[in-house]
């Protein structure tokens, strides 16, 4: 239960679903984990729930200020950062008949200027502290068609293809930057449950959650959903000593869902 025993994270995106999930067992494995997002209570919640080495900061990933005012605070408040989980996103814009301007804007501010922007800022405190360990959330619709529209499948490729180039470059540094491809894992995320405007109860939320578990598990080899818990024990996995010879990899973790033929082509 010591995989991270004196490691300091931060998680983006840390609020619910796969970074709260995060959060959870890299403090279970002896890590001290700043949770960064844009609901305050929620945040403020998971950080009391999870104890003193827990610690919240609002921050919106869209704003470069923001980026780098949660890893400040990590130094600050923490005295180094080994980790940056580059885990918050969301959907985005429309089919291509209907995408505008302001979606393209808002889509590379949110899944890949995050990601740009949190590596530039992880890499002083991480040279500093002797090297690190970068992970950046990525998708299967970055690899193969129909698993997000177009906008958000491009983005995801230049997420993963960013990964790899950054972390060649910052191999002389010790940092490893890896990316982790998620298929369809069961969040509140698929109907905004994880939003700062969710409304519904918990009872609804986990009506809603189980319906979705269901239904993702027709959609892989294994036939059972993804869960926040999987992509988590990814992160570990890299994050740890486990993984301290893995750099520039994209870890694939859905279930065998990309190797299935598509049969709606």
């Amino acid at each position: 239960m010591d995989r991270l025993k004196d490691k300091v994270a931060l998680i983006t995106g840390g609020t619910s679903g796969i970074g709260a999930e995060t959060a959870r067992l890299f403090i279970k494995e002896g890590a001290r984990v700043v949770i960064s997002g844009r609901s305050e209570e929620k945040g403020a919640n998971l950080a009391t729930e999870l104890g003193e080495n827990a610690s919240y900061i609002m921050s919106d990933i869209t704003k470069e200020e923001d980026i780098e005012k949660a890893i400040n605070f990590t130094t600050d408040s923490l005295g180094k950062l080994d980790i940056l989980f580059s885990n918050a996103g969301g959907p985005v814009g429309a089919g291509l008949e209907k995408i505008t301007q302001k979606d393209i804007d808002y889509g590379v501010h949110l899944l890949l200027a995050s990601v740009i922007l949190g590596t530039r800022y992880a890499i002083e405190p991480m040279r500093k502290n002797g090297g690190g360990c970068i992970i950046n959330n990525s998708s299967i619709a970055g690899i193969r068609y129909r698993q997000g529209d177009p906008l958000y499948s491009a983005l995801k490729a230049g997420v993963t293809h960013f990964t790899k180039m950054s972390g060649v470059e910052l191999g002389q540094d010790n940092i490893r930057v890896n990316a982790i491809s998620p298929g369809a894992i069961a969040t509140p995320i698929f109907w905004g449950g994880s939003g700062v405007s969710n409304t519904l109860t918990k009872e609804e939320n986990d009506r809603k959650l189980e319906k979705l578990q269901n239904n993702l598990a027709s959609a892989v080899p294994l036939k059972r959903s993804g869960l926040a818990s999987d992509i988590a024990e990814a992160a570990l996995y890299l994050a740890s000593d486990a993984g301290s010879f893995v750099s520039c990899q994209d870890i694939v973790v859905d279930g065998g869902r990309t190797a299935m033929f598509n049969e709606n082509l």
